[in-house]
């Protein structure tokens, strides 16, 4: 006797295995698949302790564009007032070495009180596999020399 397969239990079962053969997105620190509710701050670095607290990045993407890899990320403001922020990227291969070091430039944004920013970056070289963002307050007053 032969048993009718139910055809719900085939699509579902078909998308599991689809699912599965999934290529994993290999942008940021690791090679593992960034989904919506990662914590991206493995990719945020700040040296200063006050603005730790002021800023948040998510929704990373991540493509290869001419096999070079593409970010798009959202950097948010968790604090009340206007921030003069500087930033840029690092780019590092598979291993963790730098690539190019320090030829990307530090951009200038200013970030509104509980605003967001979308930033968008292209690797330098086909060996960029994951990155790094870095972000600096810039002084507002007047400096004296």
């Amino acid at each position: 006797m032969l048993k009718v397969i139910n055809p719900i239990f085939l699509v579902t079962f078909s998308c599991f295995i689809l699912a599965g053969c999934a290529k994993p997105v290999t942008s940021g620190i690791g090679t593992s698949q960034l989904t919506l509710g990662d914590d991206f701050s493995q990719h945020l670095k700040l040296d200063n302790p006050k603005l730790v607290k002021k800023l948040k990045i998510s929704n990373v993407i991540s493509r290869k564009n001419n096999d070079l890899l593409q970010l798009n990320l959202e950097l948010s403001s968790q604090y009340k007032k206007s921030q003069s922020l500087q930033y840029h990227f690092e780019w590092f291969d598979l291993q963790g070495f730098a690539v190019e070091a320090g030829k990307s430039p530090w951009q200038s944004l200013d970030l509104h009180g509980f605003g967001v920013i979308n930033l968008t970056a292209l690797a330098p070289s086909v060996r960029a596999e994951k990155f790094k963002i870095y972000v600096r307050e810039v002084s507002t007053k007047s400096q004296k020399f």
